[in-house]
């Protein structure tokens, strides 16, 4: 990808989502259909900066703009983008963004100001929420595309278990002794597992270790960068995690994952339905409050025993007599 600030000779579509990896990722699709909509154009995604090695994965990007959120205008003169397309949200301060931008066509929702555009819609799939803003404008797009290329290079492991134990907040972390006994019933079941997360986690990470009986070596959080995490989930052979970025890239690699939701329904953050993933909730205790400090109900309804039958299912193993605990 040219750096932004390099001159260019075509017209530019930029594509605004200044969030998180999970929220780069439902994007895809949108994106895809950006590249093949606007073949005479360049493609600038405006996301944060360290989203960078992800943004290269998504094929057909010309230019990344570092974009860490919503609080000034982008650094581009007014004007010189051709199409702005809001793939950020509906309020006001990414509107206020993309209107900066000049440009001379906009895709964004319906407003007052963008009569156009297609209606917001509550409780649909984010991949079909952006899919079906840009179709709306003329753009096609398949909510179901949304792989990503492998990086190059070699996965520090291959054929992994990757149980992730990473979630922002808390309302997403499920219990760190039901990680451990999932862990340890995997590599009973012979598969290599590794633990991962951010640096931030670390001690989390180490202490599903430490309660699995895996090595320290098997702990890679804070380890891996965001290439070398994509190369870990694309050659792995299974992925347990919550509705974090790790289970998004799992959903765009076609990796069996068992996806643990509390919080977020996922009817509007799953995986795809007919891919090798299996979703755990209890809907009907689901408290809903995303930055909670404490697991939603509907998480903690999820026990390690569940976790490990739907993995084993995904993988063709038969259960093992002795019961998991949890």
């Amino acid at each position: 990808m040219r750096p932004p600030g390099e001159v260019r000779d075509r017209p530019e579509v930029l594509a605004l989502r200044a969030l998180k990896l999970g929220d780069l990722l439902v994007a895809v699709p949108a994106l895809h259909a950006l590249r093949r909509g606007f073949p005479d154009h360049d493609l600038v995604v405006a996301v944060p900066g360290w989203l960078a090695p992800l943004v290269d994965l998504v094929g057909g990007v010309d230019a990344h703009l570092p974009t860490p959120g919503l609080d000034a205008p982008l650094p581009l003169a007014p004007g010189r983008v051709d199409v702005a397309v809001n793939l950020h949200g509906d309020g006001p301060d990414s509107r206020d963004v993309i209107a900066a931008l000049g440009a001379r066509r906009v895709l964004q929702h319906r407003s007052p100001s963008d009569p156009d555009g297609p209606p917001w819609q509550d409780g649909i799939h984010e991949r079909v929420r952006w899919a079906r803003l840009v179709t709306a404008h003329g753009v096609p797009a398949d909510p179901d595309d949304l792989a990503l290329r492998r990086p190059d290079g070699d996965a520090v492991v291959t054929a992994a278990a990757v149980v992730h134990v990473g979630a922002f907040h808390g309302a997403r972390r499920w219990p760190v002794e039901r990680f451990a006994a999932v862990a340890a019933a995997l590599a009973e079941d012979g598969l290599p597992v590794v633990v991962t997360g951010s640096a931030a986690e670390a001690e989390r990470a180490r202490a599903v270790a430490r309660g699995a009986g895996l090595p320290p070596a098997a702990v890679l959080a804070g380890d891996l960068d965001l290439t070398a995490l994509a190369l870990l989930v694309h050659d792995a052979a299974l992925v347990v995690s919550a509705d974090t970025g790790v289970a998004h890239l799992a959903s765009a690699y076609g990796v069996p994952s068992v996806v643990l939701f509390g919080p977020a329904p996922p009817e509007e953050w799953g995986p795809p339905a007919d891919g090798p993933h299996v979703v755990l909730t209890d809907a009907s205790v689901r408290r809903g409050e995303t930055f909670a400090e404490t697991p939603d109900p509907a998480l903690l309804a999820v026990s390690a025993a569940d976790v490990l039958a739907a993995a084993r299912d995904l993988r063709g193993v038969a259960p093992r007599r002795r019961p998991v605990p949890g």
